[in-house]
């Protein structure tokens, strides 16, 4: 199954005997919250889902966006009306990292059928709604662990023996800005990959072949060890994993990212824009 989806396709899916459940996940990082935007004017059916304390633990040693405890996450999962079996549809404002971190969470934790909504909420023509569902409870029961993830040993090493890729913006990876950790730079031998070369200026994915040839210039397939990716904070990140799904490779998210390894003096930073 793809892991994104078209407006269209979504539209006859929603009037079908086996209707999505649908996921508003809009969010910015450092923005205004979601809520007041959702609450302006939602796909109808959509459910509200808040990336900062339903998609993520509490901000600290593990970084800005920690994974949230499975069972809290499965809490709040089926509230929204998701099953083990029931098809997921998840979307935010366009820029597709909030979507993708909630399509990972729940692929990490066992579902099978999620679905990014492709260019988010500006792909959408039909009407929106202003009303807030409630949709029957559902059975979803996390079972952590479908997907790989890396801690910061692991992402170290991989750097060195396989492919780590840096998913920010080039300037954060080289070390020129660095606006919220505590240090600039990289992980040492990553790669820099940036998110925004994954999708078109519409903020749709480019398609598959494309997506594999910018992954194998980067050195995806070259080295048994896998691939491995980081952002901030595992957010984007999550968008680079599902960019490379499309593209036909397996993506191991470190979900700690850059705001842990930072937070560690002791861990090695390099800067520059060659991965060294």
């Amino acid at each position: 199954m793809k892991p994104i989806i078209t407006a269209s396709e979504y539209a006859s899916e929603s009037a079908g005997p086996r209707p999505p459940v649908l996921l508003d996940v809009r969010w910015q990082l450092g923005g205004p919250h979601g809520r007041p935007d959702y609450d302006a004017g939602h796909l109808p059916g959509a459910v509200f889902v808040d990336l900062d304390t339903e998609l993520a633990g509490p901000a600290g040693g593990g970084g800005r966006h920690p994974l949230p405890d499975p069972e809290a996450f499965g809490a709040v999962m089926r509230r929204a009306g998701v099953g083990q079996d029931t098809p997921v549809v998840v979307y935010d404002g366009g820029q597709g990292w909030a979507a993708a971190r909630a399509w990972w969470l729940l692929r990490w934790t066992g579902h099978t059928d999620v679905r990014v909504l492709d260019g988010g909420l500006a792909a959408w023509t039909g009407d929106l709604s202003t009303e807030t569902p409630h949709p029957a409870e559902g059975d979803f029961r996390p079972k952590p662990g479908a997907l790989p993830t890396l801690d910061a040993d692991a992402a170290a090493a991989l750097a060195r023996s396989g492919l780590l890729l840096d998913a920010r913006a080039a300037e954060r990876y080289r070390g020129d800005v660095e606006p919220i950790d505590r240090v600039g730079g990289h992980i040492p031998g990553a790669v820099s990959a940036p998110t925004t070369q994954n999708v078109a200026g519409d903020g749709r994915y480019l398609p598959a072949e494309q997506l594999a040839e910018r992954f194998t210039a980067l050195g995806a397939g070259k080295s048994g060890e896998g691939v491995g990716v980081y952002c901030g904070s595992g957010v984007s990140g999550a968008h680079e994993v599902l960019a490379l799904e499309i593209a036909g490779f397996r993506g191991a998210l470190y979900p700690g990212s850059w705001s842990e390894w930072s937070s560690d003096p002791a861990r090695p930073v390099a800067t520059g824009p060659e991965p060294r």
